[in-house]
């Protein structure tokens, strides 16, 4: 198995909706966006797998030495190969990726954030990191770009965080502000026993808003010249976006279910973004 074969399973078997966003890409491109997606699921399986933090720490640490052996030429893991291949071509930054790594590394040591500001430094790293190297390996010849996709990594996670507010509570964590929690008269207790109210309906509305204010300043960051080439990231937004009505329309379940899009929906979305920005 080559290299970027590897990569290629490894995106294909997680059932992403990043998946989607990749079908219009010259193949390159697609085979560089599908290493990265590759590196960012393999760190990021680490944090999931393992319940020890001194291992995860550890495997994490590999992984840094891994990225740095992959700038020196040096790579061992099929990711690691499959990086040194095209981080010259598309200028991936080496701090991008670590920062990356640091990014799942708060997941071992945080399980709660105090604020909007904490919780955003963390969605930096897990979000916004990657779609900065996600814009350089589509073509970003404008700097006002990097200004969208750090703001479309904030979306984005946040869309994931109301999604995912019960499973990550099952596993003793809210990401959801404490100060936000405070504002709005809901306690640590409520979210982790999933009790449901009119207060935390409130709470919800409330960070998807927030969640909606970075698409909108995202896509207003976006120049006219770069807008094809960030295709990709247009589709995703569509689709978070998406996920993101249905999630409203639900009333916020979110404590007891998860909310999903169907495949064909995605595709669907998929296509029609493409559609809408070739006319453009």
């Amino acid at each position: 198995m080559t290299p970027h074969q590897y990569c290629q399973d490894k995106a294909a078997a997680s059932g992403s909706s990043f998946y989607y966003s990749f079908m219009f890409l010259a193949p390159a491109q697609r085979q560089a966006i599908i290493a990265l997606y590759a590196f960012c699921r393999e760190v990021d399986d680490i944090v999931d797998e393992c319940r020890d933090p001194v291992p995860a720490h550890a495997r994490l640490d590999w992984w840094r030495q891994e990225i740095a052996r992959v700038f020196d030429g040096t790579p061992t893991h099929p990711v690691g190969f499959a990086l040194q291949e095209i981080h010259a071509p598309f200028g991936l930054s080496r701090e991008r990726l670590l920062e990356v790594i640091d990014g799942m590394a708060m997941d071992l040591q945080n399980r709660r954030y105090a604020d909007f500001n904490a919780l955003q430094n963390y969605c930096y790293h897990v979000a916004s990191a990657v779609g900065l190297l996600s814009a350089a390996i589509f073509g970003a010849s404008d700097t006002r770009t990097l200004g969208y996709a750090h703001d479309l990594g904030i979306a984005l996670q946040l869309t994931n965080i109301i999604r995912d507010v019960g499973e990550d509570a099952r596993r003793g964590r809210i990401y959801l502000p404490l100060d936000d929690l405070r504002r709005f008269n809901v306690s640590e207790a409520d979210i982790l026993a999933a009790r449901a109210s009119d207060s935390f309906l409130k709470l919800m509305a409330f960070q998807a808003e927030r969640a909606q204010m970075f698409y909108e300043q995202a896509l207003a960051k976006l120049p006219a010249a770069d807008r094809k080439n960030q295709l990709p990231g247009l589709i995703m937004a569509a689709i978070y976006r998406d996920l993101l009505r249905k999630i409203a329309k639900t009333d916020f379940r979110v404590l007891d279910r998860r909310v999903s899009l169907t495949p064909l929906r995605k595709l669907w979305l998929a296509g029609l973004t493409w559609l809408k920005e070739r006319k453009g």
